[in-house]
C-alpha cells in the first residue's frame, strides 16, 4: 500500500482517497494527487494473464464450435485481449471467422473501436453503454433459438445471461477477465484497517470484482466496512455495474455519467468538497476535511488527535463538549490531559484566533458565529 501526500492547493487538498484498482492505478492516483488529494493505493485484485487462462481457451473452443448468431462485446480491452489470446493458441483466424459470420453487438464506443480494429463491423451499439440496454434490445429482436456468445466483463453476469436463456437462446459465456486476490493481501488488510478507523474520505472502484474482493478480504470486518460506506466514507464507482453490489446492500454510491476514469476523478473532485462541513467560527469560515481544515480558504493540516477533537466539536457547534466526551473521540481514547494537549495544538493550527472557548469545569466549545436553532 502506498500513501502519498500533497497538501498544496487543489480542490481535494485535505482529503484522503483510496485506489483499489490494479490496471491504470498509477494513472488514477496521479489524477487525484494532481488535485491535491492524499492517495492510498492498494490493489485488491489481480488479473490472470489471458493466455494462461484455461477457462478462456475452453470457452473460445465452445464458441467456435457453437457458430454463434450473435456476439456481445462488453469491453474494448477484453475483446482485444480475447483475440490476442486466441492468436497465442493458434486459433486467431478461426475465431475471427466465427465472429465475422455473427452479428456483433457492442456495449458502447470502446468495444466498437476494438471490433473495428479487428477488421469486423458492429451491427448495433448501446448508446448508454449498459448491459441493460443490450438485453432489452436483444429481447425486443427475439432470441428464441439463437446462439449467443457473451464476452463477460469481470465476473459472471447471471441476470443478463439467465434472461437470454429464459427467452430461448443458447448462451456461451466468454470469461475474458478472471480476477483473483493479489499474492500479498497485507496492503488490502491495511486498507481495511484505515477504512474502519475512519481515516479514508473516499474509496474508488473501477470493477465489480474489486468491490467483492475488498469485502471478502475484510472478513469479519465486512459489516463495519459497509457501515463506513453508508456513513462518512464515500464509495465512488466508475459505473453502475461496478456499483451494483454496494447499492444492493444499501450503500449510497456516487458514479459519473460516463464510465471513464477521468469522469470518476471529476465526480470525486466535485462531491468530496460538497460534503465537507462548513462553519463560521470567530469570524473565519472553517471547512472541515479529512485530515485538514480550511481556515478562511487556507489549508491547515492537523495531527490525528487535533483533527478528532475538531470533528467532535463541529458535530455540536456552539455546544460545550465535556473533556470525557472529547477523550472518547481521540484515536487512542485517552484521558483529559491528552484532550488539553490536543486542544492547545488545535488552537495553534487554527491560528490562535479564539476559535475554541474553554468553559471552566465543563469542557470546550467552538465559538461559532451563528448557532443552529
Amino acid at each position: 500500500m502506498r500513501a502519498e501526500q500533497n497538501d498544496g492547493a487543489g480542490p481535494l487538498a485535505g482529503f484522503t482517497v483510496a485506489v483499489t484498482a490494479e490496471r491504470r492505478r498509477d494513472e488514477l492516483a496521479a489524477l487525484l494527487e494532481r488535485r491535491g488529494a492524499r492517495v492510498v493505493v492498494a490493489p485488491v485484485i489481480t488479473i490472470v494473464p489471458l493466455r494462461d487462462d484455461r477457462a478462456l481457451q475452453a470457452a473460445t473452443e465452445v464458441c467456435v464450435g457453437l457458430a454463434p448468431d450473435i456476439v456481445v462485446a462488453t469491453t474494448g480491452i477484453g475483446f482485444r485481449g480475447w483475440l490476442e489470446a486466441a492468436e497465442g493458441w493458434g486459433m486467431g483466424d478461426t475465431l475471427r471467422a466465427a465472429l465475422g459470420r455473427a452479428r456483433m453487438i457492442a456495449r458502447g464506443a470502446k468495444p466498437c473501436g476494438a471490433i473495428r480494429a479487428a477488421g469486423l463491423t458492429e451491427d448495433w451499439s448501446a448508446a448508454t453503454e449498459s448491459s441493460e440496454e443490450i438485453l432489452q434490445w436483444l429481447l425486443a429482436q427475439g432470441v428464441s433459438g439463437r446462439r449467443i456468445a457473451v464476452q463477460l466483463h469481470g465476473g459472471p453476469q447471471a441476470e443478463f445471461t439467465g434472461a437470454l436463456r429464459s427467452a430461448g437462446a443458447t448462451v456461451v459465456e466468454i470469461p475474458v477477465y478472471r480476477w483473483t486476490l493479489p499474492p500479498d493481501v497485507a496492503p488490502v488488510h491495511r486498507l481495511v484497517a484505515r477504512l474502519t478507523a475512519g481515516q479514508l474520505d473516499a474509496v474508488t472502484f473501477t470493477s465489480a470484482p474489486a468491490v467483492q474482493a475488498l469485502l471478502e478480504t475484510a472478513g469479519d470486518a465486512a459489516a463495519e466496512v459497509l457501515d463506513r460506506f453508508r456513513g462518512a466514507t464515500m464509495a465512488a464507482c466508475v459505473g453502475p455495474v461496478t456499483a451494483a453490489s454496494l447499492v444492493d446492500q444499501g450503500v449510497p454510491v456516487v458514479t459519473p455519467h460516463r464510465s471513464r476514469l477521468g469522469a470518476l476523478v471529476k465526480v470525486v473532485t466535485d462531491e468530496l468538497p460538497r460534503r465537507a462541513p462548513r462553519l463560521r467560527v470567530a469570524g473565519d469560515e472553517l471547512e472541515i476535511r479529512g485530515h485538514a481544515v480550511l481556515v478562511g480558504g487556507q489549508l491547515r493540516t492537523l495531527a490525528p488527535a487535533a483533527m478528532a477533537i475538531l470533528g467532535a466539536l463541529a458535530t455540536r457547534p456552539g455546544v460545550v463538549v465535556a473533556r470525557e466526551r472529547l477523550a472518547e473521540a481521540l484515536p487512542r481514547g485517552t484521558d483529559a490531559h491528552a484532550v488539553d494537549v490536543a486542544i492547545a495544538r488545535l488552537r495553534t493550527a487554527l491560528g490562535g484566533g479564539g476559535h475554541i472557548e474553554t468553559v471552566v469545569k465543563r469542557g470546550y466549545r467552538l465559538r461559532v458565529d451563528d448557532v443552529p436553532a
